[in-house]
């Protein structure tokens, strides 16, 4: 408990014509009961009057404004210069939290090997379920595919306090990533080249590579809308998920990893984009080739960020955060819906 009340918290929260969202979820952060934090409205060149209503409704909130739409790993990028607390927090604009939520949250940072977390995140619909996006805390399994506690592809748990330990995790949720400021900085930040979906994974991932912790702290918990951005199943989403996925499989991976386990994703990758036109989904099975297309058209690139995060390396082998199951046979042919069928 020793970081209880003395670490300060930079809450930075990016939006895009989302006025509606801050109106509804904005008094929540504002009103959170711990002693040093502030915000940041990272602006994206909103055109809905959000920056016109914050300087009249909350005057005290600091406003990153920027000339055109970054997104969220550009918008969250250049926020750092105006935050000035030891933590950043990365919280998504459709996010509810409880008010004691960064009290907890700062007991995370106790051992100082420990450089991001993330709470509890429950759904805002349903609240006795987890949410989507983060859950219980996310982990990769053998061939690199994400999932949560509490989350394994769409099927959520309900929290009956199964996953009620503060645990190492491999990624926490960019919905609400706290991360020490200068870990974030010196880590070169998200890469602003995934625009959507996996960049909080490939950081964390980057910050494991390096020998630091990523923790989840059940005790801060927080209530996520989610699908603002991008709707589940939407062909865009089905895009930005297989085409980041592979670029950052290729930056993070062991060269023997690579070798051995990226020609099976590849081919998996087929099979889900075939899988996807016989089910009659041809938007799919073209949102699945293009993001090969990408990727093999900026291969070059792709090899250079390889080279700099192997530069950056410091622990051989794969992160111990690295799940040894196999998801996809776990999931979909042995009928295992949860992280605990699964591990177990």
């Amino acid at each position: 408990m020793g970081n209880v009340n003395k670490l300060g918290f930079s809450i930075v929260i990016v939006t895009w014509n989302g006025l509606h969202h801050l109106k509804e979820f904005l008094p929540s952060v504002n009103s959170t009961d711990y002693p040093d934090f502030e915000i940041i409205i990272a602006d994206n060149n909103s055109t809905d009057g959000t920056v016109e209503w914050l300087e009249h409704e909350y005057p005290w909130v600091k406003i990153a404004r920027y000339n055109k739409n970054y997104g969220y790993c550009g918008g969250n990028n250049r926020s750092i210069p105006y935050a000035v607390k030891d933590i950043i927090v990365f919280l998504n604009n459709d996010v509810k939290v409880d008010p004691n939520w960064l009290t907890h949250l700062a007991t995370s940072f106790d051992y100082e090997n420990v450089v991001a977390a993330q709470p509890k995140m429950r759904s805002l619909k349903e609240p006795e379920f987890f949410e989507y996006a983060g859950a219980a805390g996310g982990f990769l399994d053998k061939l690199g595919y994400p999932f949560c506690r509490g989350r394994i592809m769409d099927k959520l748990e309900k929290d009956e306090g199964q996953y009620d330990l503060q645990e190492n995790i491999f990624w926490a949720s960019g919905a609400a990533l706290a991360i020490r400021r200068d870990a974030f900085i010196n880590i070169g930040g998200f890469d602003e080249d995934f625009e959507f979906h996996m960049e909080e994974i490939d950081l964390c991932w980057r910050l494991l590579n390096q020998g630091r912790k990523i923790v989840y702290q059940p005790e801060s918990v927080v209530y996520h809308l989610g699908g603002g951005s991008l709707p589940m199943g939407s062909p865009r989403k089905v895009y930005y998920n297989f085409r980041n996925s592979l670029v950052m499989l290729w930056k993070n991976w062991t060269l023997k990893s690579l070798l051995i386990k990226f020609p099976i994703r590849l081919i998996l990758d087929v099979i889900a984009a075939y899988r996807a036109l016989l089910s009659g989904k041809p938007k799919e099975w073209w949102a699945i080739a293009r993001a090969h297309l990408y990727f093999f058209r900026h291969f070059p690139s792709i090899a250079k960020k390889r080279m700099y995060t192997k530069w950056y390396r410091r622990v051989e082998g794969e992160p111990e955060e690295f799940s040894s199951k196999h998801l996809i046979y776990n999931f979909f042919l042995k009928g295992k819906k949860t992280y605990t069928e699964i591990e177990r």
